[in-house]
């Protein structure tokens, strides 16, 4: 951990690790909102950060300048690890920037603190964009390799298989630390691509917070996502392709769901993929990631 600044040491016990990364694996801001969210809600305590030298490209992701006091201070884009302790147990949170250089050494900052603290489980929160309707309930997938993972939290089987970006590295190095990992998506409407999604986000974390088995703030992006639907409606109201467009999704999604009722089928929480194939889901996370590799 030569690139760790320890900032404090806190007395965790087996906490759970929770991170997320800004950046194209970050649609509508979703991931990095919610562990924000949680940061803030939670009261944790810096613990830690990793020295942005040797990761960053500072051409790509620039330093800010900030004035205090009158005095000018350069702000560095820096992943910080945070912790908490919640009815449930202990957590670190992670959140910063992905790095763009030499993921290797990042990823093994990261594995000595899970290490050093004794993390029992790593959970990422990521996002894509997808076509599904901002009207619906949030559709997410969740996905492990650790059998009693899936089995446990009702997640599926990890098969992908092509580019990945700084998640799926970190997630190999703590798989092959001896720590289970698992990885949540949220899908956020392609057509709103632009506009921070506070309801992507309210998923996330409701949902990484039944993994890590404490209760979550429900009300923390109450008020944002009731402004979000609005945003987004404005914004294709005046677009009638767009209006059908959406209206063809939102007719995929409630024919789905008639079909899972109609067969008896146990109903899900709403921010589990119920109302969508879970394979369709899947394979539109993998060709997202395909996608942005062709692009760089």
């Amino acid at each position: 951990m030569e690139h760790v600044r320890r900032l404090a040491e806190p007395a965790l016990r087996n906490p759970a690790m929770l991170f997320a990364f800004t950046g194209w694996n970050d649609a509508g801001d979703a991931a990095s909102s919610a562990v924000r969210a949680l940061i803030e809600r939670w009261n944790a305590t810096a613990v830690a950060e990793i020295d942005p030298e040797p990761f960053t490209d500072f051409a790509t992701i620039r330093p800010h300048v900030r004035l205090t006091g009158g005095r000018r201070t350069i702000v560095w884009p820096t992943v910080g690890v945070w912790a908490a302790s919640v009815p449930g147990g202990d957590v670190l949170l992670v959140l910063g920037p992905e790095p763009s250089l030499r993921w290797k050494l990042f990823c093994r900052q990261l594995v000595g603190l899970a290490q050093h603290h004794g993390v029992r489980m790593a959970i990422s929160l990521g996002a894509l964009l997808a076509d599904v309707p901002h009207s619906r309930p949030v559709q997410l997938i969740g996905t492990a390799s650790d059998p009693e993972l899936i089995d446990r939290f009702d997640l599926q089987r990890s098969r992908y298989e092509g580019p990945t970006g700084i998640v799926g590295v970190l997630h190999d190095a703590l798989t092959n630390a001896g720590i289970p990992t698992a990885s949540l998506w949220a899908a956020v409407p392609q057509y709103a691509a632009q506009i921070p999604s506070p309801k992507a986000a309210q998923a996330l974390v409701e949902r990484a917070c039944r993994l890590i088995g404490c209760p979550a703030p429900l009300d923390v992006f109450a008020s944002a996502a009731a402004e979000y639907d609005a945003r987004v409606a404005a914004l294709i109201a005046d677009d009638d392709d767009l209006v059908e467009y959406v209206s063809r999704l939102e007719s995929l999604v409630d024919e789905e769901a008639r079909e899972e009722a109609a067969s008896e089928a146990p109903v899900d929480d709403p921010i589990d993929p119920a109302n969508v194939d879970p394979d369709e889901l899947v394979a539109e996370v993998e060709q997202f990631l395909r996608d942005r590799s062709d692009e760089t």
